[in-house]
């Protein structure tokens, strides 16, 4: 296990830290990575994002589709939900 040291730095409106490139060749993590962060215990954990495998048939766009046609019906659909 290696350890690193950094400094938050100010990039733009938001923060961000470098990482050398040992360290993410060691975590299997490189340039372009989707990557998760989580606060557990007081430490903020970073892990690279699991991709979604979708069934065969469903177009990478379904999520999106359902999400904008749940809100756009939301109203009945909630009505549904109480009968």
């Amino acid at each position: 296990m290696s350890k690193h040291e950094r400094k938050i730095t100010k990039i733009g409106n938001s923060y961000g830290i470098t990482f050398p490139k040992e360290l993410l060749k060691e975590s299997g993590l490189s340039y372009g990575d989707d990557i998760k962060l989580e606060l557990k215990n007081g430490e903020i954990v970073l892990s690279k994002k699991e991709e979604i495998r979708l069934p065969k048939g469903i177009s990478a766009d379904f999520f999106e589709v359902l999400e904008r046609n749940t809100n756009k019906h939301k109203e009945t659909i909630e009505e549904l939900v109480d009968r």
